[in-house]
């Protein structure tokens, strides 16, 4: 498994460069005549051309400072009308308050985006979580942007950008994250992906914003550092019938379900849903834990309550719809120690009589004072109470995202994850997670993966930041 469960083969950044000057050997052999490339070769080299002109880091790229790219520009430099749209489709900006274009970005993402090569799952985004995801505060109706089929109205292309003030080690940094990027299956050789991205990037820079945090599963110019998925099984039998998870071999099916089997019911006394009350003080707790980490995301206090208590603003939404699960662990004085929370994101399973739905937890932000008594993070007593701590919290939160009806909990090997995957019985999966800058070059983060991509307890990772 990979990103999410989702099958794909991914380069590591110094194949894809490799693979890179074999192709402008080819080219250079066939004296620049793209068409002598196989087509495969040929969308490699479009999209190795169009990235080339992006104020992005070049593979081989050494960077000797950190800071921005394109430096000397302001909102007047950049055109006020919208980049041309290729014949027989126009640019159309997605009111997501309104129910018909909330619906057509919903149908797309539904039945475009993200898909394994074997078909047999898909991301199955819900409103709910659209209204969670693209409503954040500041969010900008204009950055929701969309591409038309002029002669029939039909929805064919969408990118969305959110803004996040980001710290990249001390440096303070007015972002934007790009997520849900999709074109229609039937029209991905029209090229429109290029053009999505540059629409984007002129409306956010109509706002004097000139940096963007994005992430791929697959390897573009260049990556600031690379996480790995994992994947815990709440309810093994289903995701073996489905196709999901293999059985290991040497194994039984009743071995394995009673491997991945957890309790009903959560033990550590003080654990509870955050409410409003506690903003405040979770806030300042998740603050000062995400100091530890070079990429981050800084929360106002109105973006903690949206990311983090948005559901229990709607009493009547049902159990099931819900997309955000947050908790604290309150001690006897009445102190937030600890905080986590995870979300709902279900794929479809396309070809499966009995299933049609996978429900997928995601873990979200989470803090904690374990070792907040200490200087240094990594020293031995520091990891060892963090990892004692954690590995608790994170146990609780399999099983509450168990009772929730999800059947499997995705992780990340970023920030300190690794401290307690393998011991609650998280597997590694194929996938492995970029994360980009744009318009900013900074020293590579760590991800929490040696070399070759395993796990890497002893570096855990740098990266505090979590993409949806």
């Amino acid at each position: 498994m990979d990103e999410a469960g989702l099958k794909e083969i991914i380069l590591s950044p110094e194949e894809k460069a490799k693979k890179l000057q074999e192709l402008l050997k080819l080219l250079q052999l066939n004296n620049g005549d793209i068409t002598k490339l196989t087509q495969q070769q040929r969308k490699e080299m479009k999209d190795y051309k169009f990235w080339s002109t992006q104020p992005v880091p070049s593979f081989d790229e050494k960077v000797s400072a950190e800071g921005a790219i394109d430096k000397i520009k302001t909102p007047a430099d950049i055109p006020d009308e919208p980049l041309p749209m290729v014949a027989d489709f126009e640019w159309s900006t997605i009111d997501v308050d309104d129910a018909k274009d909330l619906e057509d970005v919903f149908v797309l993402l539904n039945e475009n985006y993200v898909e394994d090569r074997d078909a047999e799952f898909r991301f199955n985004y819900s409103k709910e979580f659209f209204n969670w995801a693209l409503k954040s505060p500041g969010w900008r109706k204009d950055w929701n942007v969309g591409v038309r089929v002029k002669s029939t109205g039909k929805l064919v292309a969408f990118i969305s950008a959110i803004p996040v003030h980001l710290n990249v080690r001390e440096k303070s940094i007015k972002s934007v994250e790009i997520n849900f990027l999709c074109v229609h299956k039937q029209l991905r050789s029209k090229r429109l992906t290029p053009v999505l991205i540059k629409e984007i990037t002129r409306r956010v820079n109509k706002q004097d914003i000139w940096q963007a945090l994005y992430t791929a599963g697959i390897v573009l110019p260049s990556p600031l550092s690379v996480c790995r998925y994992t994947h815990r099984p709440l309810n093994w039998a289903k995701l073996n019938e489905v196709g999901f998870t293999p059985l290991p071999p040497n194994s039984t099916k009743t071995e394995m379900v009673a491997k991945y089997t957890l309790p009903k019911k959560t033990t550590l006394k003080g654990l509870r849903p955050l409410e409003e009350k506690d903003i405040d003080e979770t806030l300042e707790l998740l603050t000062k834990y995400q100091k530890r980490f070079d990429l981050t995301q800084v929360f106002t206090r109105e973006e903690f309550e949206h990311w983090f208590l948005a559901d229990a603003h709607h009493k009547t939404l049902p159990y099931k719809n819900k997309v955000i699960f947050s908790y604290v662990l309150e001690n006897n004085e009445g102190k937030i120690t600890d905080f986590f929370s995870f979300y709902s994101l279900p794929f479809s399973i396309l070809n499966n009589p009995t299933y049609k739905e996978l429900g997928v937890g995601y873990l979200f932000y989470y803090a904690s004072d374990a070792d907040f008594a200490y200087n240094d993070r990594f020293n031995e007593e520091a990891t060892s109470a963090l990892k004692k701590r954690l590995v608790k919290l994170m146990n609780e939160a399999c099983i509450l995202a168990n009772n929730a009806g999800l059947d499997v909990f995705n992780a990340l090997s970023s920030q300190d994850n690794n401290l307690f995957l393998d011991d609650l019985k998280f597997g590694l999966g194929d996938g492995l997670l970029n994360f980009y800058l744009f318009n900013y070059k900074a020293f590579p983060i760590e991800g929490g993966l040696n070399e070759d991509h395993s796990l890497d307890v002893s570096k855990r990772s740098n990266v505090g930041v979590v993409m949806l």
